[in-house]
């Protein structure tokens, strides 16, 4: 039975990506709830008959009630028997077969695929961001948004169906029922409403923003507990266990006080709900009463207007605070929004075709970027990579060499200028056809929290296991994974490497970051630092596999340790963001400039960053 529910709607059905998803709460629920409308219509439906046979259940006690006060036991059974039995049929039967339906369109149908779906296709959308939008966020915030905003929206939606439907549906049988016993009780129940839809606009005006205001301030504890616990190496080396301690309880404090102000408004509202539905208890009870005494109303209709009243009173409170919950949750779908419907800053361009790479060349023109600032990154560089050139890019920190790559790989689009593979503007192919083209091994070569082969099967996922294999010894790495075991029991290449490959060494994540490119085999390789985790024995070990990897490729290598790349066709030095020399090693020895200064000024082949040039 709970299969034939949860089958109805397909979660993961087709859904058109778009760059700039709508930016209010309900056109953005509606585009991920489309395949949920005719669920939707047969929910609201069944909370309506639901309601309506609670009202009817009451309106028949007050019948049952006036039955036995006219008539005699003897009879009661005679003429009301067969009436009695159909309606504990009913009761016994039909009823709980329409509360099925009703729980287990919301419960199982809705709930569980409606989460799913907004999850799925919220992660979906938050890694088509640019990589430079990562970098301006918490990774921890990221996920915490991802996370609690499906639930937040199964809450919202389970509160309109579970609670504001039943209850607009219970309110309006209840004046039809009160007003057939005689139209004057209906008096205070209007009364009472209009006192209660007041209330609920004070409370609803007030929780919403103090709901999303929580729940930003819970984002940033997150934020800030992951961002300690991914950095506890430094944490622990710097023995700042106090400091992170206060980061966090800024943070923590903040939360209590956004929290605290939102139950201000719950504790408030309780206060005042509890004087209107004593209002409405004496109200509609007294006056039904006071009709019974007048010889207006029967006992069976004072029976009635007091079942429902007392109904009524238990119910108020669950629908303020399931109304109140509905705002809450869709206050922290605003929050969430702000991280996933924010729109998509760099996209492909419309037909947009896949990158062709035939010989491999690289083209900068006058390229420019220096990240939204007046100064760093890069200023009008220019620079012709022939296709199976090897190249070193040399220069201090900050000289422009990361976000040459980072312009390259299309992290970031350039504020000036053009690069081109083999004639074609990168801005104008697929992103994914790009990267696909060029592989890549950095300095600090994270990996994912996975098995040693899912993380160098990630450089070409239909690699067969001998090919994994291959790749690992040729860089130096198939003998150490064959000794690794995590405490899971599962060793050699099913051991899990930890949360960014935490459990290896660094030299060893550099090898098996290696393996992985090598896998990969894409025409456009660049190199950063791509040994500088190495030992000397080891580096020593696979140079001549980097130097295989670079034949017949276009390679871009970043290095501090210049003996690395001083046997490359060419080397390129950069100096605040523009390029200052180029041409081989030897000339550029001979050349006696910024090239020279570093060769001069090395230590064990690392250049000497922090000094000034000369």
């Amino acid at each position: 039975m709970y299969r034939l529910f949860e089958n109805l709607v397909d979660p993961y059905s087709p859904h058109p990506d778009t760059d700039a998803p709508p930016s209010r709460i309900l056109p953005f629920l509606w585009a991920y709830a489309r395949p949920f409308k005719r669920i939707f219509v047969f929910t609201v439906l069944m909370s309506i008959i639901v309601a309506a046979v609670e009202i009817g259940l009451i309106w028949y006690m007050g019948r049952v009630v006036d039955l036995l006060g006219t008539i005699e036991p003897a009879e009661f059974w005679s003429q009301y028997g067969t009436e009695i039995i159909l309606v504990g049929l009913f009761i016994l039967i039909i009823r709980p077969l329409l509360q099925v339906l009703d729980v287990g369109l919301l419960n199982n149908a809705i709930l569980p695929n409606l989460g799913a779906r907004i999850r799925w296709l919220a992660h979906r959308q938050v890694l088509r961001q640019s990589v430079g939008w990562f970098e301006n966020d918490f990774a921890g915030r990221i996920a915490n948004r991802i996370v609690q905003t499906p639930g937040s929206a199964g809450d919202a939606t389970f509160q309109i169906f579970d609670a504001v439907t039943y209850a607009i549906a219970y309110v309006i049988g209840a004046a039809i029922m009160l007003s057939e016993a005689d139209p004057r009780l209906v008096v205070p129940l209007i009364g009472w409403l209009g006192l209660y839809l007041l209330l609920l606009r004070w409370t609803m005006r007030r929780v919403g923003p103090a709901s999303k205001a929580s729940a930003d301030a819970r984002s940033k504890v997150t934020g800030r507990i992951v961002d300690s616990y991914t950095n506890i190496h430094s944490v622990k080396m710097f023995a700042h266990h106090d400091r992170e301690m206060e980061y966090a309880l800024e943070a923590v404090e903040e939360t209590r006080k956004t929290f605290g102000a939102e139950m201000r408004i719950y504790t408030t509202m309780d206060i005042f709900l509890v004087t209107l539905n004593g209002l409405l208890i004496v109200g509609v009870i007294g006056w039904a009463v006071a009709l019974w005494a007048g010889g207006t109303a029967s006992v069976g209709a004072v029976a009635a207007a007091a079942a429902l009243t007392l109904r009524l009173n238990a119910m108020t409170g669950w629908i303020m605070w399931a109304i109140s919950d509905l705002f809450r949750a869709l206050g922290i779908v605003a929050e969430g929004m702000e991280t996933i419907a924010q729109p998509i800053a760099l996209v492909d361009a419309p037909n947009a075709k896949p990158l062709s790479v035939d010989r491999g060349g690289i083209e900068l023109r006058n390229l420019s970027h220096h990240y939204g600032r007046r100064s760093g990154g890069l200023d009008t560089v220019s620079l012709s990579i022939k296709p199976g050139e090897k190249i070193g890019l040399v220069g201090r920190s900050g000289a422009g060499k990361s976000t040459l790559v980072k312009l390259l790989l299309r992290f970031y689009d350039p504020e000036n200028g053009a690069i081109e593979i083999d004639g074609q503007d990168i801005t104008s192919v697929t992103q994914d056809s790009l990267r696909s083209a060029i592989a890549m091994v950095q300095q600090d070569s994270s990996l994912l929290h996975r098995s040693v082969r899912d993380n160098i099967l990630y450089g070409r996922p239909d690699a067969t296991e001998n090919e994994v294999a291959t790749a690992a010894q040729k860089a130096e790495a198939h003998e150490f994974i064959l000794d690794l075991e995590d405490p899971g029991g599962r060793s050699g290449y099913d051991a899990q490497v930890g949360e960014r490959g935490v459990k290896l060494s660094g030299g060893q994540r550099q090898r098996v970051a290696l393996a992985r490119v090598i896998l990969k085999d894409a025409p456009i390789l660049v190199l950063d630092e791509a040994t500088s985790a190495l030992d000397s024995e080891v580096e020593a070990a696979i140079q001549d596999t980097l130097y295989g990897m670079m034949a017949g490729k276009t390679v871009i290598a970043i290095a501090h340790r210049l003996s690395t790349i001083a046997r490359l066709d060419r080397i390129v030095v950069l100096d605040n963001g523009r390029v200052v020399e180029d041409g081989t090693h030897q000339e550029l020895l001979a050349y006696d400039g910024l090239y020279a200064s570093f060769w001069n000024r090395q230590s064990g082949g690392f250049i000497g960053i922090e000094e000034a040039a000369e």
